[in-house]
C-alpha cells in the first residue's frame, strides 16, 4: 500500500512528517506527526457527522478518535481522511474491559437519532448485516452449513434499536494511566446486545475466549439472538471479501454455543 500522498500531507498540516505504516487497518492506515490517515469510502457528510457528534459526545471514561479538519475546510482530501491519533494498542484478552466500553460508549450514543447515510450503505458489512437480520435474502449462503444452523436459530429480537459500533474488538485501545480508546467508529442502527454479541463472537472465533464470556455478555436483552446475528454477520463478511468462499471451521465452536444459548 501506497502511503499518503504529498497533497494529502499537505492539506493536513503534515508536510513534514514520515508517514509510517501500521499494523491492522487492513494494511491501509498510516500514522503521520499527531493524526492517522487512511483512504476511506465515507463520504464528506459522514465524517463531517462524525466530527460534530463525537466532539459533542465525550464520554469521561473514553477516549474518541475524531476526524482531523484540512486546511480546505473539509474532512476528505482525494479519497483520504484523517484522525487524530490516540496512543494506546489492542490488547487480546481484554474482552470484559471492552464489553464494559461497549456499555459506556451505548450509553452516550443512546440519545442519537437514525443517520440518513446508514441507509446508503452499499459495502460488504452492510450488506452482511442486512442479511443478518433478514432484511436482504441469506438465499444465496445457505449452502454454507454454519449459516443453515444459524439460519433456523433466528427469532424475533424485541430489544430497541439505536446507534452502535459494530467493530469494538479491535478498536479499543489501552494505554496504562490512560482511559481506553475507542477508533474507527462502525456505525449499524441494531439493538446494544449485537455490538456485544460482535465481540464475543470475535474472541470465540479468533482469539481463543471459552464459553465463560457468554455469560457475561448474557446480561444484555435479547443477546441470544444478537449473538446469532453477529456470527451470520461475520460469515457473510468473511464470504463476500473471499469471493464467495469460506472457511467455516473456525466458527463451528461458536455456533454450537449459540445453538445452547438458544436452547436456554
Amino acid at each position: 500500500m501506497r502511503p499518503p500522498p504529498a497533497p494529502v500531507l499537505n492539506a493536513f498540516g503534515l508536510q513534514d512528517s514520515c508517514p509510517r505504516l501500521l499494523a491492522g487497518g487492513r494494511g491501509t492506515t498510516w500514522h503521520a506527526g499527531n493524526c492517522i490517515l487512511k483512504p476511506v469510502d465515507l463520504t464528506e457528510g459522514e465524517l463531517c457527522w462524525q466530527a460534530a457528534t463525537l466532539a459533542a459526545l465525550a464520554p469521561a471514561r473514553l477516549r474518541l478518535c475524531t476526524p482531523h479538519l484540512s486546511r480546505h475546510g473539509t474532512y476528505l482530501i482525494e479519497g483520504w481522511a484523517a484522525w487524530t491519533f490516540l496512543p494506546g494498542c489492542h490488547e487480546p484478552g481484554r474482552w470484559d474491559d471492552i464489553l464494559q466500553v461497549a456499555r459506556e460508549l451505548h450509553d452516550a450514543l443512546a440519545p442519537l437519532p437514525l443517520p440518513e447515510f446508514l441507509g446508503a450503505r452499499r459495502d460488504a458489512w452492510a450488506h452482511a448485516d442486512r442479511v443478518a437480520w433478514g432484511e436482504q435474502s441469506i438465499e444465496a449462503y445457505l449452502s454454507i452449513p454454519v449459516v443453515r444452523t444459524l439460519a433456523a436459530l433466528r427469532r424475533p429480537v424485541v430489544a430497541p434499536a439505536q446507534l452502535i459500533h459494530g467493530d469494538l474488538t479491535g478498536n479499543v485501545l489501552f494505554l496504562d494511566g490512560n482511559t481506553p480508546a475507542v477508533i474507527d467508529l462502525s456505525l449499524y442502527w441494531r439493538p446494544v446486545a449485537y455490538a456485544a454479541g460482535i465481540v464475543v463472537a470475535d474472541a470465540l472465533v479468533w482469539e481463543g475466549a471459552d464459553e465463560r464470556l457468554l455469560t457475561t455478555a448474557d446480561e444484555w436483552p435479547d443477546f441470544a439472538q444478537c449473538f446469532v446475528r453477529a456470527l451470520l454477520f461475520r460469515i457473510v463478511t468473511d464470504t463476500l471479501r473471499n469471493h464467495g468462499t469460506v472457511n467455516a471451521q473456525p466458527y463451528e465452536r461458536a455456533v454450537e454455543l449459540a445453538c445452547g444459548l438458544v436452547a436456554r
